[in-house]
């Protein structure tokens, strides 16, 4: 959900960026990340009430069995996923379209800069979906198979996905000199001194 807002937020930046300082304030930004939070929790509660269940089927699918662990998967990730894919896609051409139109006098130093962002969000899109897809596919198909797939692969998977939190910081660190300041000031315990309002993180 985090990166979804942050996509969002690019995608605003490049196609609108002459309003963005003056639309996405700290108020909007803040009740963006209310809204995020709020879509994820509604579908988590959603799934648990609605029976979601990892089991196969022995004899006869239910219908119901069938469709929560349909509903579910669509819900939690394929739809956002596929929102998100479109959403960089944009982000890809426009970024393409505002290169192209810049004078060569000035595209050295910004388009250096829009490849990085835009390397880097094909980096978190693509990992993103290479830790998501397996699991989510296995569930949307597991009530169909004929044999329970083996324990440990459907926990492996499960661990698949939730590794994708712990790389997105090591990506970004990778990238962004400004994310490796601002790690290093939490890990030092900084901001708990003072006032770092006016801080230099890059």
């Amino acid at each position: 959900m985090s990166f979804s807002l942050w996509l969002g937020l690019s995608y605003y930046a490049i196609c609108n960026p002459l309003t963005y300082k003056n639309t996405v304030t700290v108020r909007v930004a803040g009740v963006m990340i209310f809204m995020t939070w709020s879509v994820a929790i509604m579908i988590g509660i959603g799934i648990v009430i609605g029976g979601y269940s990892q089991g196969t089927c022995e004899e006869t699918c239910s219908v119901n069995a069938v469709l929560s662990n349909v509903t579910g998967p669509v819900f939690a990730f394929f739809m956002p996923a596929i929102i998100m894919l479109c959403i960089y896609s944009k982000i890809f051409i426009v970024a393409q379209r505002q290169r192209n139109s810049i004078q060569i006098s000035k595209g050295g130093v910004i388009s250096k800069t829009e490849r990085k962002a835009t390397k880097t969000l094909a980096i978190v899109m693509g990992v993103f979906l290479l830790c998501m897809t397996p699991y989510f596919l296995c569930i949307v198909f597991l009530p169909l198979a004929s044999e329970t797939p083996p324990f440990s692969l459907i926990e492996a998977l499960n661990w698949l996905t939730l590794s994708n939190s712990m790389l997105n910081p090591f990506i970004y660190t990778f990238f962004y000199s400004w994310f490796r300041s601002a790690c290093k000031m939490i890990l030092k315990g900084q901001i708990f001194r003072g006032n770092l309002t006016k801080t230099q993180l890059i």
